[in-house]
């Protein structure tokens, strides 16, 4: 483990280093701009947040894998083994996209109005909306990089069809009724409306175990699987 952590370290230097975080950032924040105003109810925008979230995620996860030119990337699987490597990039991509979900859920925290939308039910609080956006926004997170962990290699070795695929998880993670991230946002706009709040603790958990299985998984293949 000690190993995964500092190449997961090691990934996330390329990141910084290569700008390779830059143009996702870019997109979540115009994203953003153009969904949420000041003032707009705190529920909704984080919904929208969280949702944004999911391909944003996977982004990062194509940019982590592909951040290493080729030659370094070699020298490095030799050293510590593929699917460790694999990881790593997989990890650095998650930390990146739990530290924008941070910073997400704490801007609207700053520009948000009321907490719920005008004529719901009930008043929330702030406390336990912003532990269900956080929530809702770490489901997302996890949803975006097992999209992104199937959508590019060593699943699908082909740049063009891992875009597509990549894109075509990120939406299918959105609005099939059987994904965490669908069911924690859905819940998430639903309780704007409504103002009654719950964390997805249980969408949280299975996003968890979804992520933890087949990332393993797919760092096992990329050891077998030449590039």
């Amino acid at each position: 483990m000690r190993l995964v952590g500092a190449l997961t370290r090691y990934h996330l230097e390329l990141l910084v280093r290569s700008h390779a975080w830059l143009p996702p950032f870019l997109a979540f924040a115009l994203l953003m701009v153009i969904g949420v105003q000041p003032g707009d109810p705190l529920l909704g925008g984080l919904g929208f947040g969280a949702g944004v979230l999911v391909p944003v995620s996977a982004w990062y996860v194509r940019a982590a894998l592909n951040a290493e030119p080729p030659a370094s990337r070699a020298c490095l699987v030799a050293a510590a083994g593929a699917p460790r490597v694999h990881l790593g990039a997989l990890l650095a991509a998650l930390t990146a996209g739990l530290l924008l979900a941070a910073g997400e859920v704490a801007a609207l925290w700053g520009l948000s109005g009321a907490v719920a939308n005008a004529g719901a039910g009930h008043a929330p609080g702030v406390g336990e909306a912003l532990t269900a956006g956080l929530a809702t926004s770490v489901v997302c997170v996890l949803a975006g990089v097992l999209a992104g962990a199937l959508g590019n290699r060593p699943v699908l070795l082909r740049s063009p069809y891992g875009i597509l695929a990549t894109l075509g998880l990120s939406a299918g993670a959105l609005v099939l009724p059987g994904s965490p991230a669908n069911a924690a946002v859905r819940d998430l706009v639903t309780a704007a409306r409504t103002g009654l709040v719950a964390a997805p603790w249980a969408e949280l958990l299975l996003a968890l175990a979804l992520l933890g299985l087949l990332g393993a998984a797919v760092a096992a293949l990329a050891g077998r699987r030449p590039e």
